[in-house]
């Protein structure tokens, strides 16, 4: 198994709630070594958002710790967890939230220019990721002009960015249709493998459990691992990123 990146340890989560408190996540351990996908299934509404928020140093536990290479996550400060974020933390979400005005170009920019980088280097470098996701001919489109596909491979561009340690991804293909879900699960698969990046996701979809290296399943708060299913070979999974 590969050196562990990530380590959460007894993790809970609870929110005030009419009536009491909601125990949300109920001791949460979870290893994710350098370059696995771990995927982690479930209903909705059980709590796998509240997780990936967790672990991406979106929100606070109300008990227990995470360590990052070692290091206490939640040592940190709130501006030097946005900063942790912003240079090893890339993220995927279900419905994109590209910005609407700019093009897919400019919006795979946006970490680079956040993080200081030149309007040079942010459209080099975000020019490059395009066409790594099959997109050089759609850099100038804006989010309207793209099918929910190409949206979903510039938000992956995006998050890939500042070449981040970590890639949090929350129901990534859970508005797609069938053959396009699958065409960007090959390309997660193939990134990861690429790239030695760690990927956390969560989702309902077996089928996107099927090229996890581990998983598990979040029932009643508690995560319980599952045998992993069958990814694409390397050879497959590239094929099927073609036309996505």
């Amino acid at each position: 198994m590969s050196e562990a990146l990530l380590r959460v340890r007894a993790l809970e989560k609870e929110f005030v709630a009419p009536g009491g408190i909601l125990r949300v996540l109920r001791g949460i351990d979870l290893d994710l070594g350098q370059g696995e996908i771990h995927v982690v299934l479930g209903a909705s509404g059980v709590g796998k958002s509240t997780l990936l928020h967790i672990v991406g140093a979106l929100d606070r536990p109300t008990r227990g710790g995470i360590e990052f290479r070692g290091e206490d996550l939640f040592r940190r400060s709130d501006a030097d967890l946005a900063r942790f974020r912003n240079r090893h933390v890339g993220f995927v979400f279900q419905f994109h939230h590209l910005l609407p005005e700019f093009t897919a170009l400019e919006n795979v920019m946006m970490p680079g220019l956040i993080g200081g980088a030149s309007l040079a280097e942010g459209r080099s470098r975000a020019r490059e990721l395009l066409a790594q996701v099959g997109l050089s001919e759609r850099e100038g489109h804006k989010p309207n002009a793209l099918s929910g596909g190409e949206q979903q491979r510039v938000a992956v561009a995006r998050a890939l960015f500042r070449e981040p340690l970590l890639v949090i991804a929350d129901e990534p293909s859970g508005n797609l249709d069938p053959e396009t879900a699958e065409r960007l699960h090959a390309l997660v698969y193939t990134l990861a493998r690429e790239r030695g990046q760690s990927w956390l996701i969560a989702t309902h979809n077996e089928s996107l459990a099927r090229v996890a290296d581990n998983r598990s399943r979040l029932i009643q708060g508690r995560l319980i691992p599952e045998d992993p299913g069958e990814g694409p070979g390397p050879v497959e999974a590239a094929e099927r990123t073609q036309g996505a």
